[in-house]
């Protein structure tokens, strides 16, 4: 458990929020938000909360797995909360959710959830502490 009064604010602070309208364009035969589309931007709402609790220059190293909960139909609403869950030495995992909502009426579910993995790295492309080391 996290105790540190400077993480936890920085914890506070790094949480990514994103929102998107499902268009046509970004579903699949189905009607649906495509697969690959949703990954895409959990990884970059990821990467946008670890940056922000790093700011490090940052590489997705893996994602744990996704669970796709619900379909989300084109002409949704979704809204992706990216939350940093745990810090390692040089690595950042990050859990993002994605919620789904119609326009049309305030019902909202969680569809998709999942984490990924960050690690810090160097202008070489070593890894680096996430934290300044003290």
């Amino acid at each position: 458990m996290i105790t540190d009064p400077a993480i936890l604010e920085r914890l506070e602070k790094s949480e990514a929020r994103n929102t998107k309208a499902i268009f046509p364009s970004v579903t699949n035969h189905h009607d649906t938000l495509f697969g690959g589309k949703a990954l895409a931007w959990m990884d970059e709402t990821a990467f946008i909360a670890a940056t922000r609790f790093s700011r490090k220059r940052l590489v997705t190293v893996s994602s744990d797995r996704i669970d796709f909960k619900h379909p989300i139909p084109s002409g949704s609403l979704v809204e992706l909360i990216g939350k940093v869950v745990k810090v390692g030495r040089t690595s950042i995992k990050v859990e993002v959710n994605i919620y789904v909502e119609s326009m049309y009426n305030d019902h909202r579910e969680k569809a998709i959830t999942g984490t990924f993995n960050f690690v810090a790295v160097d202008t070489d492309g070593k890894p680096t502490p996430v934290l300044p080391i003290d």
